[in-house]
């Protein structure tokens, strides 16, 4: 459900692929397909073979699909791509904003073929009741000779959509703020234990439900009811975390009962890592090695449901008594196609922001790939590698501190691997979570870029034999100075 158009697309068309190929007994069957898919204010067209689509919007008609045929005489309704004819399957895919009253117009070649697109436009300035333009469309290219399948779909756009899936849960559930809760009080039929955190965008309380089990109670300050967009990111934020459902992540109650704005998720033994880097410093070298390897699984698993966290850092990564490392509050989780574009805002925490979101560039894995790299350099060294970054500061990011001028143990494959994961240059730093996951399992045994030896590991022999003629001639000189003197 996180997944953009095209990405959920490309997953089903691709299956469908290979279920056409392997029905085929060695003999291909082969189909075209026009896709169209409305979704908020945007509509995604995904094509492949030679059907066609057309926009028709104030007496104007655009063709938006292009013909996958051979452009050679006799052979133009011959099929160069079409679902089931390559193992690789290539679509088309284009993204646009919808405007009211439009019109989108899917046509087989039977139709199009036939007809032509004045023949078309003519049809459709003639009709305006849709399914009396396509019926005529079919009929049209009957009486025009068509021996093709004739088929004819019209889609009209009257009223936009939502402009994010924020706004969409906002609509369907009109719950009001609960209020400050005190201690005793029953909700819902959650019982209140007490005020666990709070800040000036959100409120947690520890809670019981009727089986005496512990549970967190998560809502907004009484300040932020009326707040623009304050109801729609703490749902969005119950959203996505049913949908990345996991060890890495806590556990949500159905809370199927709630009348109020909150929502409910298991309290789990144990200590955030800030808490736990405050206590005991720096983690010795085993339990962040352990540390780095579910946080990257975490993270692995949020990039491919194509949500984005944009605030990873030691207080939001909670370290159960039983070793299990869970990655917390998602109030800034951001997923492309669905979370409103964030206009020059930077959510996060200076520190840990990447240098190019300073930029303005757009929420990307890389930048919070980065997040993880000063998360676990922090919690390695008890430093940052820039420097901590003050509020309202605009850093400069030259070269990253060495993890190891703070800790000599480190190897040099893991002063490496933190080197660049907290590169300045998003190109430099790992594509992927799997990616850094990968090297950190290998340890000692990947490769490492070849850096320049000092000249007296290169030359040892050279640089003595040089020294010591130097030596000597100096030797001679003030010898020389004394017998003169």
């Amino acid at each position: 459900a996180t997944w953009s158009v095209a990405q959920a697309l490309d997953r089903l068309l691709l299956a469908q692929n290979r279920w056409l190929r392997a029905q085929g007994s060695g003999q291909p069957l082969l189909t075209t397909l026009s896709a169209l898919v409305l979704r908020g204010r945007r509509f995604t067209l995904a094509h492949v073979g030679d059907c066609r689509v057309y926009r028709w919007h104030e007496g104007n008609l655009q063709c938006l699909s292009e013909d996958h045929v051979w452009d050679q005489p006799g052979m133009q309704h011959v099929l160069k791509r079409a679902l089931g004819l390559d193992q690789h399957l290539l679509v088309d895919y284009l993204e646009g904003e919808l405007q009211p009253g439009e019109c989108f117009l899917l046509l087989s070649d039977g139709v199009w073929a036939s007809l032509g697109e004045q023949h078309i436009q003519a049809v459709l300035r003639e009709q305006t009741d849709l399914q009396l333009a396509a019926d005529t469309l079919v009929t049209s290219a009957h009486l025009n000779g068509s021996k093709d399948n004739a088929s004819a779909l019209l889609v009209q756009v009257e009223q936009l959509g939502t402009a994010n899936l924020g706004d969409t849960l906002a609509q369907l559930q009109q719950w009001p703020v609960p209020g400050l809760l005190r201690e005793g009080q029953v909700i819902d039929g959650w019982q209140v234990e007490t005020l666990h955190a709070h800040s000036r965008q959100s409120l947690l309380y520890k809670v019981r439900d009727s089986q005496n089990q512990p549970w967190l109670l998560k809502t907004l300050p009484i300040a932020r009811e009326q707040e623009p967009g304050a109801a729609q990111g703490l749902l969005l934020e119950e959203w996505f975390l049913r949908r990345i459902a996991g060890r890495h992540f806590p556990e949500l109650h159905t809370a199927s009962q709630r009348q109020h704005l909150y929502y409910v998720m298991r309290e789990y033994p144990g200590q955030n890592l800030a808490a736990l880097l405050a206590e005991q410093g720096p983690l010795p070298l085993p339990q962040w090695l352990e540390v780095a390897r579910q946080l990257l699984q975490a993270v692995g698993v949020l990039h491919r449901r194509n949500l984005l966290h944009r605030d990873i850092k030691p207080d939001n990564l909670h370290l159960g008594r039983d070793g299990q490392l869970r990655l917390l509050d998602f109030g800034l989780a951001y997923c492309p196609g669905l979370s409103e574009d964030p206009l020059h805002e930077l959510p996060g925490t200076p520190s840990y922001i990447a240098p190019e979101a300073f930029d303005g560039h757009a929420p990307s894995p890389r930048q919070d790939l980065y997040a993880v790299g000063v998360t676990l350099y922090h919690l390695l060294t008890g430093h940052y590698p820039y420097g901590e970054v003050e509020a309202f500061q605009r850093p400069r990011f030259g070269q990253p501190v060495n993890a190891a001028r703070y800790r000599p143990d480190l190897p040099e494959w893991l002063q490496h691997n933190l080197l660049q994961a907290v590169a300045s240059d998003p190109a430099q730093r790992f594509e992927t979570a799997e990616h850094w996951l990968l090297l950190l399992e290998r340890g000692d045994r990947q490769e490492l870029p070849s850096r320049p030896r000092p000249l007296l590991e290169r030359e040892p022999l050279k640089v003595w034999r040089t020294l010591a003629l130097l030596s000597l001639l100096i030797n001679l000189i003030l010898l020389f100075t004394l017998l003169k003197g």
